[in-house]
């Protein structure tokens, strides 16, 4: 990387690969949250370094990505840090007393059955006086979009999306407990400004930052408690740099035409990805072919540690020679028109002898390969 401006890869396809090389993996999300970088995931974790002693989320929100990281055991520990004291109460629940917090959802949800608008109301304000965890997983359950908002006074004022109950109560339990056991005994759950958080990152930790979501709303955004100072962060990216500690960084992005967001500047001499993140439901909803792109900054310690990962599926999915460092090739295939016919016969045959598809088409190409000699 040179001394000063952006390197920037080829838009990566996050969405390309559901079916593929990650699809072993069945990640739990049991805190529905309007921004989570649940799809995008995949390509994230594409950039993690090797033996990642701790796993730092300052603005950890639904904590996406110390999931996705966890279910594949990509670090050893993990901090996952947000302002909102309520929800990180909520993560405590959810990793220490998971059956307690499934119980205590379920009485919440099967007790909504009749004027639900007057019941998530009582509920909303139960949240609002005492911080419940369990009131706040079922609001965030059933409020419009998954979309946190808060008023001028902190108090939680979303709307609930009246067309939907919220998670079924043994969906919801087999969340909680998926995520409880993929991070008790190894997980800290703070309520910290991020400077303070960041600060505690040594030399073989990862920093994930996903920062309150800028340039699309005034001074005051409803959906955070307190937003980040631009000037603020960019100084605090630079202590980082100059201690050598490897972060990661989602901060601007596009739609179409439309920029969101100031670009981060180019002396923090940063790596940028840009991920593909498919068609918004706005878009989708008026009829506009319009893909967002979001921005993936990768700090200077971390692009000089990942120097043997340039040619990763991800970033290169024309030329490549491993899947986030995993030693791996990959062949998409497509039937059209009259071949659609033989893609039916061969999803029956995988059926009858239970096996799936990728792995069926495999077995076939290594009996043809040797029969070839």
């Amino acid at each position: 990387m040179g001394n000063a401006g952006f390197v920037q890869e080829r838009l990566a396809e996050p969405s390309c690969d559901r079916k593929g090389f990650w699809d072993s993996f069945r990640t739990p999300h049991p805190i529905p949250y309007q921004g989570s970088k649940r799809n995008l995931a995949p390509a994230i974790l594409g950039y993690f370094h090797e033996r990642v002693a701790t796993l730092i989320e300052p603005f950890a929100g639904s904590a996406a990505i110390t999931l996705a990281a966890a279910a594949r055991g990509l670090a050893e520990r993990y901090i996952i840090n947000d302002l909102n004291v309520p929800l990180m109460d909520l993560w405590r629940a959810i990793i220490e007393t998971p059956e307690r917090l499934a119980r205590q959802y379920e009485t919440l949800w099967r007790a909504q059955h009749g004027d639900r608008r007057t019941y998530y109301d009582k509920v909303r304000d139960d949240f609002n006086r005492s911080g419940r965890p369990d009131c706040l997983l079922y609001l965030l359950a059933r409020c419009v979009k998954a979309s946190v908002r808060y008023n001028a006074n902190g108090e939680f004022n979303q709307s609930p999306d009246n067309r939907r109950m919220g998670a079924l109560p043994e969906t919801m339990r087999e969340h909680i407990h998926g995520a409880s056991r993929l991070l008790r005994g190894k997980t800290k759950c703070m309520s910290l400004d991020y400077k303070e958080v960041v600060a505690q990152a040594g030399a073989d930790d990862l920093v994930y930052m996903d920062p309150p979501y800028q340039g699309v709303c005034g001074e005051r955004d409803p959906r955070y408690l307190k937003a980040v100072v631009f000037d603020e962060f960019v100084e605090v990216l630079e202590s980082l740099n100059c201690r050598d500690i490897k972060y990661l960084v989602s901060y601007d992005g596009r739609t179409g035409e439309r920029v969101h967001g100031h670009k981060l500047p180019e002396r923090l001499r940063l790596h940028l990805v840009e991920l593909r993140a498919g068609r918004s439901s706005q878009a989708t909803l008026l009829g506009r072919d319009e893909v967002t792109v979001e921005s993936l900054y990768l700090s200077p310690a971390l692009a000089e540690s990942l120097k043997l990962r340039r040619a990763c599926y991800w970033a290169y999915p024309d030329n490549y020679s491993h899947v986030a460092m995993r030693e791996a090739r990959r062949a998409d295939i497509l039937w059209t028109g009259a071949e659609v016919e033989s893609y039916e016969r061969l999803k029956r045959r995988t059926l009858e002898l239970q096996k799936n598809i990728p792995a069926y088409v495999k077995e076939i190409i290594e009996q043809h390969l040797k029969s070839a000699g």
